[in-house]
């Protein structure tokens, strides 16, 4: 008898998640829709392109999350859709965390999943993460404001997360090399970094493996190993990994930095004192 109720009571409980589910797939837009829209919104330029890279339930209950990267001939730029329930309308913009300590959930689920490369001191009172692709123009504009800050704040840690945009046709392959060097040598990640940034008008998809050899050599380690290591499937997982995290966290594009789970989504725009008087005011809290 109290089998057959435990047999019962997990067929309920099955058929509410499903249910469950179902429903939450319903409430979502499709692809077919999203593109409708977008093409009845930015039809009228033929230099704008898009590329849907998520359409998923928000963390704000009753709305879709639809993540969308345009591009056009002055570049690429990430936007976020929240699309009602009924399908009717759709609000652009940041939904912001609330509450007595609205950044506390992004910083326990960052220090809890980080797994790249850091500097500074393991105990620090801050943390910044930043989630970089490395065929992103604009986290090339973002290393020297980030390198400016690390000098001027010392005691505050920082981790580099992977974050290959999808609209990038080198970007997933960069992360996998600097994945592989990150966890070899600290000091040739962050010359890695900056050498790939360097040479970011140069590399194309034809020739990135050579390219990131070269690199990866410059830096100070063995290039062809860490081609070898690239192309393993344990390192594309890590990589995947920290995509993850960083869309659980509300990442849709690139650079975006968390000052103790605080998201920043423009640190080239952010004047150099607000970014430090930011990373300041949360080593007091």
């Amino acid at each position: 008898m109290y089998l057959r109720l435990l047999r019962l009571s997990v067929l309920v409980l099955l058929t509410f998640v499903a249910a469950a589910q179902e429903k939450t797939s319903a409430n979502l837009p499709s692809e077919e829709t999203v593109n409708s829209f977008l093409q009845q919104t930015f039809g009228y330029d033929s230099t704008v392109t898009w590329k849907i890279t998520a359409i998923k339930p928000s963390i704000a209950a009753g709305l879709a999350e639809v993540d969308v990267v345009l591009s056009n001939s002055q570049g690429q730029s990430g936007t976020t859709l929240y699309v009602t329930t009924d399908g009717k309308h759709a609000l652009t913009g940041e939904i912001l965390p609330f509450g007595a300590k609205p950044y506390q959930p992004a910083k326990e689920a960052l220090l809890k999943g980080v797994n790249g490369p850091s500097r500074g001191p393991d105990k620090a009172p801050v943390t910044i993460v930043e989630f970089s692709d490395l065929q992103c123009p604009h986290c090339k504009d973002a290393q020297p404001i980030i390198d400016k800050l690390l000098t001027e704040e010392p005691n505050a840690r920082f981790v580099f997360q992977n974050f290959p945009l999808p609209s990038h046709n080198w970007a997933a392959k960069a992360a996998n090399y600097a994945d592989c060097i990150g966890r070899s040598s600290k000091d040739a990640f962050w010359k890695f970094v900056q050498g790939t940034f360097d040479a970011q008008s140069s590399i194309t998809e034809a020739n990135a493996d050579e390219k990131f050899t070269a690199i990866a050599d410059t830096a100070g380690v063995k290039g062809a190993d860490m081609a070898t290591c690239a192309a393993k499937a344990d390192t594309k997982t890590r990589v995947e990994q920290s995509v993850a995290l960083g869309q659980s966290v509300g990442v849709t594009g690139t650079p975006t930095v968390f000052v103790n789970g605080r998201r920043i989504g423009n640190v080239v725009g952010l004047p150099p004192e607000v970014l430090k008087g930011l990373v300041e005011f949360a080593a007091k809290q």
